[in-house]
């Protein structure tokens, strides 16, 4: 088999308040691009409804509501993952896995797999599916999401926060750690995906664009950050 490159694809780079065509045409244009050299597995987050339905549960009387929550966000991060094998049409896998043996049985005859997150599993999200998968085939997890990288705090609430293009494992999983888990958060990997990449050394690479990942993908520098 191809070298295999799993990507988390934020939910809120496939749909808003509408559906990020631009964007997902780039996407898909890179990604086939690039299908004689890899083989892809694209994680989809669940983005701005899952969280619109995740909020909805803050207001009322729900018991066991952090399990209710991140049962919402799988549910929805699996439709985003429909829609993007749709989206793909022929090129990526018609039924959506629930497991990685089934993620690996797919890659033999698609050159894109989509999934969302794989099962429930407390305190985290799409995240750690796509760190796992990683680590199940030994390859490099890129993380593609809203911002450009990795920033010492939220660049979208401080403008003036530094941008970090490198950082260790150790100190990346501080970084995740010193935030409170909820379902659906927006840090850029959840807190167990970042001790996976750590205790693994799993090569993890966060990206703003469909431009900075042709880069990646060609072996070019890109703007973004490297966690090693």
């Amino acid at each position: 088999m191809k070298k295999v490159i799993v990507i988390s694809l934020g939910g809120s780079l496939i749909v808003q308040d509408k559906v990020n065509y631009g964007f997902l045409k780039d996407f898909r244009d890179v990604l086939l691009k690039y299908s004689r050299k890899y083989k892809f597995v694209v994680v989809c987050g669940g983005g701005k409804p899952a969280r619109v339905y995740m909020n909805g549960l803050e207001r009322g009387n729900v018991k066991n509501k952090f399990y209710s929550q991140s049962m919402l966000g799988i549910s929805i991060t699996r439709l985003n993952a429909r829609f993007m094998t749709y989206f793909f049409g022929k090129d990526a896998n018609e039924g959506i896995p629930h497991d990685m043996k089934r993620v690996k049985n797919l890659l033999r005859y698609n050159k894109v797999v989509f999934c969302g997150a794989l099962r429930y599993a407390v305190n985290q999200t799409s995240d750690s599916t796509g760190v796992k998968l990683a680590r199940y085939f030994g390859c490099d997890f890129v993380n593609l999401t809203n911002v450009k990288g990795l920033y010492e705090k939220d660049p979208k609430r401080f403008s003036s926060a530094k941008f970090i293009s490198e950082i260790s494992y150790n100190d990346f999983f501080k970084m995740a750690n010193a935030v409170k888990f909820k379902p659906g958060q927006h840090f850029v990997l959840d807190q167990r995906a970042a001790k996976i990449a750590k205790d693994y050394s799993v090569p993890v690479f966060i990206m703003g664009s469909c431009k900075e990942l042709d880069k990646f993908l060609s072996g070019k520098h890109f703007v973004g950050t490297s966690i090693r």
